[in-house]
């Protein structure tokens, strides 16, 4: 079985994690942990040289080493359960990175957690795992951790 677990170094995604390692036997099962960063968007005003704000190009490479650091430690907790883990970093909005990864690999399974919005919030938050449940072309397992626990 190929799973994608999808993750954002959220509590939430921790949740996930442990559903993953809990509920599915390692022997046959490859898992995939993706962590798609959203790309920092700004429009500057035309008169702007490019590449003016390099602070910018810092906050970035922030994000992505902090993406790296919730990969490899979802990784040390799967491989200790004896799962076949690999793993990918992306720059790209979470969305579409994961249905287009899930489809690039053949998975057989999406995970994700939520933060359990509802009403306002998750209409001006959004839902990345609603967004993957509604166009996924595989099975979509949710894991659901309310925000006050």
């Amino acid at each position: 079985m190929k799973i994608l677990l999808a993750t954002d170094g959220s509590k939430f995604s921790e949740a996930a994690i442990q559903e993953v390692a809990s509920r599915f036997n390692p022997k046959g099962a490859e898992v995939l942990i993706l962590e798609a960063v959203e790309p920092l968007v700004f429009s500057a005003p035309p008169q702007m040289a490019p590449g003016y704000a390099p602070e910018l190009a810092g906050q970035r490479e922030e994000r992505l080493k902090e993406a790296k650091a919730s990969v490899a430690a979802a990784t040390k907790t799967l491989q200790t359960g004896g799962f076949a883990v690999s793993t990918r970093v992306v720059e790209a909005d979470p969305r579409t990175a994961i249905l287009d990864i899930a489809a690039e690999t053949k998975a057989d399974l999406i995970v994700v957690g939520s933060h359990g919005r509802r009403g306002l919030k998750k209409f001006l938050l959004g839902s990345v795992a609603e967004s993957v449940a509604r166009h996924a072309s595989c099975s979509v397992l949710i894991v659901r951790k309310a925000e006050g626990q």
